[in-house]
C-alpha cells in the first residue's frame, strides 16, 4: 500500500539528489521557498500542479513520485 509518508520522502528526495537551492526551485514553480522546506522536512505535500512543476524541474517521473 502506498503510504503518505513515502511519497513525502521520495519529493524530498528529488529536491535534494537535484542539488539547486530551495530559492531557485521556488522562484522556478512559483511557490515561496517556506513550501519547499515543508516538503523536505515531510510537513505538507505540493498541490497537484506543483508537483507536476517539480517533476518536470527535477526530471523525475510522477509516477516514481507517487510510487506506482
Amino acid at each position: 500500500m502506498i503510504t503518505l509518508e513515502e511519497i513525502q520522502k521520495r519529493i524530498a528526495e528529488a529536491i535534494t539528489q537535484s542539488g539547486m537551492s530551495q530559492t531557485a526551485i521556488a522562484n522556478a514553480v512559483n511557490v515561496k521557498p517556506t513550501q519547499i522546506c515543508s516538503y523536505l522536512k515531510g510537513r505538507k505535500m505540493p498541490a497537484l500542479d506543483t508537483l507536476a512543476n517539480l517533476c518536470k524541474l527535477l526530471d523525475v517521473d510522477a509516477n516514481y513520485i507517487l510510487c506506482q
